[in-house]
C-alpha cells in the first residue's frame, strides 16, 4: 500500500490522493507526513506570504501549521477535504497574527501617547510646584524686600525709578532686589529645585 500511495503522489495530488496519506498520517505512519510536507509546504508558505508579507514569518507559520497537524492527528477530523483544511488553518493563523501585530501596535501606540500625556502632565504639575514654590519664597522675604522685589520684577520698574519713589538710593534698591534673589534661590534648592 506504501509503495502505491508513494506511486501517485505528486505535486498535483488530488483531494482523494490527500486524503489517503491524512488517513496514513493518522494511524502513525510517519512516511505520509512526510509526503504531505513535501507537496504542500512551498504552497503553504507562499499562500501565508501573500497575508503576512514576511518569508521568514510565512514558513514559520507553515511549519507550526504542520507540527500542530502531526501532533493532532488523532484529533483532526476533516469534513472537506485535506487541501481546504490546511488552506484554512494557515489562513487563520496569518489573521491571527495579523489581528495581535495589530493590538500590539495600537497597545504600544496607547502606552506612547499615555506617556506624553503623562510627560505633559508631570511638566505641568512640575512647573505649577515651581510657581508655587517661587510664590512662597516671594511672601517670606522681608516686607521692604518683597516690595522691591514685586515692583522691580512683576512690574516692570526699573532700579532709579523704584528709588525715587521709595526715597531710598539706588545702590539699597539693587541690594534688596540681589538679596530677595538670594533667598529664593535657596529656597527653590531646599525645595528640589535647580536653576541656572
Amino acid at each position: 500500500m506504501q509503495n502505491f500511495l508513494l506511486e501517485i503522489m505528486s505535486e498535483n495530488s488530488t483531494e482523494q490522493d490527500d486524503m489517503l496519506f491524512f488517513n496514513s498520517l493518522k494511524k502513525g505512519e510517519e512516511w505520509a507526513f512526510k509526503k504531505l510536507f513535501d507537496v504542500y509546504y512551498r504552497k503553504m508558505v507562499a499562500y501565508a506570504n501573500k497575508y503576512l508579507e514576511d518569508l521568514d514569518l510565512s514558513r514559520s507559520v507553515v511549519q507550526d501549521t504542520f507540527v500542530m497537524l502531526y501532533e493532532k492527528r488523532d484529533e483532526i477530523n476533516i469534513h472537506t477535504s485535506f487541501n481546504s483544511h490546511l488552506y484554512q488553518t494557515v489562513r487563520n493563523r496569518c489573521l491571527n497574527i495579523i489581528k495581535r501585530n495589530k493590538m500590539a501596535l495600537e497597545h504600544h501606540q496607547h502606552i506612547l501617547e499615555t506617556k506624553n500625556d503623562f510627560e505633559e502632565q508631570f511638566d505641568n504639575l512640575e512647573y505649577t510646584e515651581l510657581e508655587n514654590c517661587i510664590s512662597k519664597a516671594i511672601e517670606s522675604l522681608p516686607p521692604q524686600c518683597k516690595k522691591i522685589f514685586k515692583m522691580n520684577r512683576f512690574d516692570g520698574i526699573g532700579n532709579q525709578n523704584i528709588a525715587d519713589e521709595l526715597n531710598l538710593s539706588k545702590r539699597t534698591v539693587e541690594t534688596q532686589i540681589s538679596k530677595a534673589l538670594k533667598i529664593i534661590r535657596s529656597e527653590l534648592s531646599k525645595a528640589g529645585f535647580s536653576y541656572g
